[in-house]
């Protein structure tokens, strides 16, 4: 079977979302308008010098989403097919992903348009003290404070963290997440977007009184949040019985041995391609097992109105941000399938984001059982609280989600207009 997908574009997906919940919420017409539009919306140009001598240009962005409930927080992605639009609804997210955990965080998300496996490590430091540089003014601790991304991981974290450091005349650890542990990173930072989502999957199966040991999982994505997701969910019991990276997608209905997989995949380049345990399938079949739970982890907009209605999964767990477009929800809906939303299925990292923020600002460091302690406990009482909002609601956990968020945010959003007008009388 082979079905064009038609995408959406994903800021367009936000806005749908954004609006059944803010309709629901009865939201005042000037804040619902505020908060659908970006805070600040920064393009930047600058270059560097090649290790070939030459000069190249790039262009970088940064969007403040919304910093209503605190310092904006988010990742910056390398890749070419970064472009403004993606940026936008993915600082949206980080800000509704906040709101629903309660971390005391606002939404950003920035990008490089470049792809780095095209660069040397000397280059990608050169690109990325530059676009440090060109946005110095918006990066802080209580300000604006980046984190990895698609394409990026901790050394660049503490080449920003440094550059920006310099520019300040101080360390600046705070500056950032996702550093390397000696650079004043967090314990568990790593994996706890995928800690994360297969937590969130365990309290799913709960939810459907489903048994782990007789629970089956196919992952999309074979990235950081996916390798994780599978990893943590086979060490629980569940049959992760189909994986996929950009190269192959594997199938094994018995099962597949995931850290078994991972040492190949470490040894192979990053690469799952020619592991002989599992037959090779399409990606578009993976997406179409039946299998109790289906965690799409790798991009936006794999689930459209196209193909939603061969998806045969009893639950979707979204390791990515939008994997789900807003056009395919009511046809996963009326086929009776569970998706648990982005912003709570994938706010592992986020979570664990803050924690490394809040060790960096008191200086202090917490052991891996503490981070993990704490990121369980956050999660299942979010994850419980949209539960208990859908039913009240009569909506689904995505829209529940979208509500607890925008009402959180509404609410400090309308204080800070008081506040801010109480200042100029």
């Amino acid at each position: 079977m082979s079905t064009e997908i038609i995408k959406q574009n994903p800021f367009e997906s936000m806005i749908d979302r954004f609006n059944i919940a803010a309709d629901i919420l009865k939201l005042d017409e000037t804040i619902r308008q505020k908060l659908q539009r970006p805070e600040k919306q920064i393009v930047v140009n600058f270059s560097i010098v090649l290790d070939n001598g030459k000069s190249e240009n790039f262009e970088g962005y940064r969007i403040i989403h919304n910093t209503a409930l605190g310092p904006s927080k988010g990742g910056i992605r390398y890749d070419n097919g970064v472009n403004l639009e993606e940026v936008k609804a993915l600082a949206a997210w980080m800000t509704w992903k906040s709101a629903v955990t309660g971390i005391p965080f606002g939404g950003a998300k920035g990008g490089i348009i470049c792809d780095p496996k095209q660069y040397s490590k000397v280059e990608l430091e050169k690109i990325t003290r530059a676009y440090t540089k060109s946005l110095s003014d918006i990066f802080g601790p209580s300000k604006d404070v980046p984190a990895p991304d698609l394409g990026t991981g901790p050394d660049e974290m503490g080449w920003l963290m440094d550059e920006f450091s310099l520019l300040h005349g101080k360390t600046v650890p705070g500056v950032v997440t996702g550093k390397h542990l000696n650079a004043g990173g967090s314990l568990g930072r790593v994996e706890a977007t995928g800690k994360g989502v297969s937590i969130i999957t365990l309290l799913a199966l709960k939810k459907l009184k489903l048994i782990p040991e007789n629970t089956s999982v196919a992952v999309q994505g074979f990235g950081n949040v996916g390798l994780h997701s599978a990893l943590f969910l086979h060490e629980k019991g569940l049959k992760i019985i189909a994986v996929s990276d950009i190269s192959v997608a594997l199938y094994n209905p018995e099962g597949i041995n995931i850290p078994e997989l991972i040492l190949y995949y470490n040894l192979n380049n990053k690469s799952i391609k020619g592991y002989q345990k599992a037959s090779n399938i399409t990606h578009e079949e993976l997406l179409f097992l039946d299998v109790d739970v289906l965690i799409p982890a790798a991009t936006e907009d794999v689930i459209t109105r196209t193909n939603a209605s061969s998806v045969r999964a009893k639950i979707i767990v979204e390791g990515a941000n939008g994997p789900v477009s807003s056009d395919a929800d009511a046809i996963l809906q009326k086929n009776n399938v569970l998706v648990v939303p982005d912003i709570l299925a994938n706010a592992g990292g986020v979570t664990v984001s803050y924690f490394e923020w809040l060790q960096n600002s008191l200086v202090e460091s917490w052991s891996y059982d503490l981070v993990n302690k704490q990121l369980e406990n956050i999660l299942k009482k979010s994850f419980q609280l949209v539960f208990k909002t859908a039913e009240i609601h009569k909506v689904t956990p995505r829209i529940a989600s979208y509500i607890i968020a925008l009402q959180k945010v509404a609410d400090s959003q309308a204080l800070k207009e008081v506040y801010a007008i109480t200042k100029v009388q």
